[in-house]
């Protein structure tokens, strides 16, 4: 198990990762996050990226979809933004937030070990 900032830790080591944040989707408030910079506010992304998980939830609902989201993926022209909401009971209503740098990330090993990570999330 791993706390909050070990988990903002090993996010960024993540190859390309220029942010991270542990966000709460009922609220939209970044619980930690770490990087970020002028171009990335990390707190605006928390809100922003809520509002994401919020919309695919009720697409889902409305679909009558019983299913349950793995990540969500945001394809920029030099960034990758993968969002993971945690599926353990410490984590509900939370997600896991990346910005990865696309020039410098393999996407597929960033989600594979951003599962990893949430999978050992204790909060």
């Amino acid at each position: 198990m791993a706390g909050l900032d070990a988990s903002l830790k090993e996010m960024m080591a993540i190859d390309g990762a220029i942010g991270a944040a542990v966000v709460d989707y009922n609220s939209g408030m970044a619980l930690g996050f770490l990087g970020g910079d002028k171009d990335l506010d990390l707190q605006v992304a928390a809100a922003g990226n809520t509002e994401v998980v919020k919309a695919k939830l009720r697409t889902m609902d409305s679909l009558r979809l019983t299913d349950h989201i793995e990540d969500i993926l945001i394809t920029l022209g030099t960034q990758y933004h993968v969002i993971r909401p945690v599926s353990g009971r410490s984590g509900q209503g939370l997600f896991l937030y990346v910005a990865l740098d696309r020039n410098r990330a393999n996407l597929a090993l960033a989600r594979h070990r951003l599962k990893q990570i949430e999978e050992r999330l204790e909060i």
